[in-house]
């Protein structure tokens, strides 16, 4: 399952972050382990599984890219979202 990496456009502590995410929670804790990530920073939301992501640091960002992470414009990643939101409504798997 593949694995995405918005843009970093996130400022926050004088960084620059984006969102790693994944269509699933195995593949996403994964990438995130060998990229580094501590599984505490695993950001999700109780019934709303199209939230789950981990933030990004930019400087990660071109790793996480060499590593297979498919990159999305912040606008994609919104869409992603939507359909995966609209899709949870409907019963489907996210």
């Amino acid at each position: 399952m593949p694995v995405y990496v918005d843009e970093p456009i996130w400022e926050w502590r004088g960084r620059c972050w984006c969102h790693l995410t994944a269509d699933g929670s195995a593949e996403l804790h994964e990438f995130a382990r060998r990229l580094g990530l501590v599984r505490q920073w695993f950001q999700s939301k109780p019934g709303r599984p199209w939230h789950d992501h981990y933030d990004l640091p930019d400087e990660l960002r071109a790793q996480a890219l060499a590593m297979g992470a498919r990159p999305l414009t912040t606008r994609e990643m919104g869409a992603r979202q939507a359909r995966r939101r609209a899709a949870a409504r409907r019963g489907a798997i996210v």
